[in-house]
């Protein structure tokens, strides 16, 4: 939920504690459960998601450029209910900056996916919110798909994706791709 709010247009903003996944709520009588950190992957695994997140975020101009212009988000696919997969593009004015997201809201993983992509080429898996890192079970794309000239969902290419489990996945162009 943390990477939605992120990758949607608008402005992500934590309460504190929420960075590393604090189980209680915060009071201003006593500090932050800093000691949560050490007490497993999970923890530590959040607070480098959510500062991997916080570099994409400064990184990528498609994520604040444009948050208030329509040409800066575009479903791919808010219709597949019955799978809870979601798919939207975000990108900047000149669409220097283009990323495709893709969140699988079940613990299901999905094979061979097909969504629909606004050009050819290798695009990049530059954020995977099951990597094992973050303490997830490390599915994905290996690091990429390639879009083919199969026209889907009112893109002219597509490509297949592994959804893992619970998971947001974030793809970019390669630099330089059509």
């Amino acid at each position: 939920l943390l990477a939605y709010q992120w990758l949607f247009p608008g402005k992500p903003m934590l309460f504190m504690g929420d960075e590393f996944g604090q189980s209680v709520e915060w009071t201003a009588d006593g500090e932050l459960d800093w000691w949560l950190l050490d007490a497993g992957p999970y923890h530590r695994g959040l607070q480098q998601f959510v500062g991997d997140l916080n570099k994409l975020y400064l990184a990528e101009t498609a994520l604040w450029q444009s948050d208030y212009d329509l040409a800066g988000f575009a479903w791919i696919d808010c219709s597949d209910h019955e799978n809870c997969v979601l798919a939207f593009l975000r990108q900047d004015a000149g669409r220097r900056s283009e990323l495709v997201v893709i969140l699988n809201l079940t613990p299901a993983p999905r094979h061979n996916y097909r969504f629909g992509l606004p050009r050819p080429g290798h695009w990049s898996e530059v954020l995977n919110s099951d990597a094992a890192v973050y303490g997830g079970s490390n599915a994905g794309n290996l690091g990429g798909v390639v879009a083919e000239d199969v026209p889907w969902q009112h893109h002219s290419c597509s490509a297949t994706f592994t959804l893992p489990p619970l998971s947001v996945i974030v793809f970019r162009p390669e630099r330089g791709a059509s």
